[in-house]
């Protein structure tokens, strides 16, 4: 059963549930290096396509670079990224197939290289596993085992299970280096374009009460507009009903996640701009793509261990490892609110 977190109404599970599988992993994976199997179950796809290319094979548990870990993955989360990246959208600058999906990851280090300078094995971490995100790696997180080069990641938020830690990386890093590179600052007002969805409910949290924004107005349909309050938007408006560019007050900065493109810029005031991750958009506008990066989380985990910055967890979650067809389904559907994460994984 989930629960509902009153203070920003994310569906979590309950809280004993990834404490007892981190206790377990933990217990098994100090022992000798034999415990690390040779062979992983993983999500492969060998053709690029729909949901159906997927499939649960056994694959060679990954060989470490020098300055990467090895990490038991104890829960994984889904992007459109993903997705998208299996329909060929990226083949140019894609790896060689076959390629195992996934960005987001939690779970625990079980080996470290050469190179590795702080983290160490038994360490609970998380981070999203591709630097580039149109240059992913071939071997993705959507795996028993995934290797990580430690600079993207940094240890787990004390307060959050490993589900909960799955569903920030690629999320938080996207919405906090869209404001930064907007230049975005207290007393400026922002519009949210898609702001119940993984990017953008993180988007409202960051500038609303960590970068002090003066107004935060975000869309959303009819029965997300509470959500919307409760992540902290001044202003929520019901797309289905109201067009955002015909409201009468403009903003500074609109952060557009949903892809509306050109016609965002209807809704900025003279001099604003706007920061686009779903489409291209013309000047003054610019299209962002993250570089995922784990002292982006280590500057973050302060604001997410005191729960002024939380996870949105969609309620139909999490999905088991076996599932992860089923879960590419729904959150390819446009349906989810928040993030759709994957767990338990074996």
């Amino acid at each position: 059963m989930s629960r509902f977190n009153e203070h920003s109404q994310s569906i979590l599970v309950p809280p004993n549930t990834s404490k007892m599988t981190s206790l377990t992993i933990y217990g098994r994976v100090q022992g000798r290096k034999s415990d690390i199997p040779r062979e992983i179950k993983a999500w492969v796809y060998h053709e690029y396509g729909s949901v159906d290319v997927l499939k649960l094979e056994k694959i060679d548990v990954p060989e470490l670079r020098p300055g990467q870990v090895l990490v038991k993955v104890v829960a994984a989360a889904l992007n459109p990224a993903d997705f998208k990246r299996r329909q060929g959208y990226s083949k140019a600058s894609d790896s060689p197939r076959p390629m195992v999906p996934g960005y987001d990851v939690s779970g625990i280090v079980v080996k470290v290289g050469s190179e590795v300078k702080e983290l160490k094995v038994g360490d609970e971490v998380y981070g999203d596993i591709n630097e580039r995100a149109l240059h992913p790696k071939q071997f993705g997180s959507l795996a028993e085992y995934t290797a990580v080069e430690e600079k993207l990641l940094a240890l787990k938020p004390k307060n959050l299970d490993f589900v909960q830690a799955a569903a920030l990386p690629l999320a938080v890093i996207t919405a906090y280096e869209g404001l930064e590179k907007v230049g975005f600052s207290a007393d400026k007002s922002l519009l949210v374009l898609g702001g119940a969805g993984g990017v953008g409910s993180l988007v409202i949290q960051l500038a609303k009460h960590v970068f002090g924004a003066s107004k935060v107005a975000a869309t959303a349909s009819t029965g997300k507009l509470e959500l919307l309050r409760k992540l902290g938007a001044d202003q929520p408006i019901d797309y289905t009903q109201v067009k955002f560019e015909d409201l009468p007050e403009k903003f500074d900065v609109v952060y557009d996640a949903v892809g509306e493109g050109d016609r965002s810029l209807k809704a900025i005031k003279e001099g604003g701009t706007v920061v686009s991750i779903a489409s291209p958009v013309s000047p003054p506008g610019f299209f962002f793509i993250l570089t995922a990066d784990g002292d982006v989380l280590k500057k973050l985990n302060p604001y997410i261990e005191n729960r002024t910055v939380q996870p949105i967890l969609d309620p139909n979650g999490p999905y088991p490892f076996d599932r992860v067809v089923e879960a590419f389904t729904y959150l390819e559907s446009k349906r989810a609110i928040g993030k759709v994460v994957i767990h338990p994984i074996p």
